[in-house]
């Protein structure tokens, strides 16, 4: 299969190389020349062959940039092509761009990919939505890319689907990490326990929370046993936002997932002005002590 790559980070780099050492020819393009196997979008077009469906798998960050590269390949492409979005698209973009190259001939699927930079040694768990025919286009592609065994899933035939199934697991991954960071504090806080990271490390084997995440907070605390080197500060690339919102849209009840969201949001704060107006009323009905700054040159201290 000859199928065209269009970025070449840290995710798309590797799937080249994962996809070329399963016999597939890749041609990459990205806007780092050093990067790039051709100069252009057009130019990995043209290296694509004409006798069958072009297949272009897109690798960029959300947003405008994947629909500005979606629009320019429905440009290039023609009848019976087909592009891929493989980045973290927002489900209901993916409508959207099926619906642009539609009108040109050009079939669309959207692709969730899971597996980070290890990926190109374990595989990519992929989640896909689109029309079984345009899947068919792609499988020796999927084949590559998923693990050996199993990690690929036809997640349903309207665009979106693929993308849909990635939010929600990114989700859980949300709540899953702030369970392990919680569970991580307490341990810390307490003088019961002599030697947290090993802890941790127990229950890798035979627990039931044992989990690909816990092998990698363990790795860590490997590096940083109390982990001094980090900031307390957590960002999100918009998956837990997108899934919380379709819960609220769908009334569907997701107290754990908000919660492990809002956490992202304290966590930026340096001085919580919610927690100010919490300290106030306290203070106002129940005369309980409020702490207020430290005078030049001294040190914070309660309110008699």
């Amino acid at each position: 299969m000859h199928i065209g790559l269009v970025g070449l980070g840290k995710m798309g780099g590797n799937m080249r190389t994962r996809m070329r050492d399963a016999g597939l020819t890749v041609v990459g393009y990205d806007r780092n020349p050093e990067l790039a196997d051709v100069e252009s979008l057009a130019a990995m077009v043209e290296a694509l062959p004409s006798d069958g469906p072009r297949v272009v798998w897109v690798m960029v960050p959300a947003g405008e940039p994947t629909r500005a590269t979606i629009a320019d390949l429905g440009d290039l492409l023609g009848e019976g092509d087909l592009v891929v979005d493989g980045g973290n698209s927002k489900y209901t973009d993916d409508a959207t761009n099926a619906a642009m190259l539609a009108e040109r001939g050009i079939g669309f699927v959207d692709c969730g990919v899971s597996g980070g930079v290890w990926g190109l040694k374990n595989g990519y768990a992929l989640m896909c939505g689109g029309a079984p025919s345009d899947i068919a286009k792609v499988q020796p592609a999927f084949d590559a890319l998923k693990p050996d065994d199993g990690g690929f899933v036809h997640a349903g035939a309207q665009p979106g689907a693929g993308h849909f199934a990635k939010m929600v697991h990114n989700g859980i991954e949300y709540a899953m990490m702030q369970a392990y960071a919680e569970g991580w504090e307490l341990l810390e806080a307490t003088d019961l326990v002599d030697n947290v990271p090993e802890v941790f490390d127990s229950w890798r084997t035979g627990t039931v929370i044992r989990s690909w995440l816990l092998d990698l907070l363990v790795a860590a605390l490997g590096d940083d046993a109390h982990l001094d080197q980090l900031q307390g500060y957590a960002e999100d690339s918009g998956e837990g936002r997108w899934t919380v919102q379709a819960a609220i849209d769908h009334a569907v009840p997701m107290h754990v997932i908000a919660a492990s969201l809002f956490a992202r949001f304290t966590s930026r704060q340096d001085d919580s002005p919610a927690m100010k107006a919490v300290a106030a009323m306290r203070n106002q009905f129940g005369g309980h002590a409020v702490r207020t700054p430290p005078p030049a040159g001294g040190d914070a201290s309660p309110e008699k």
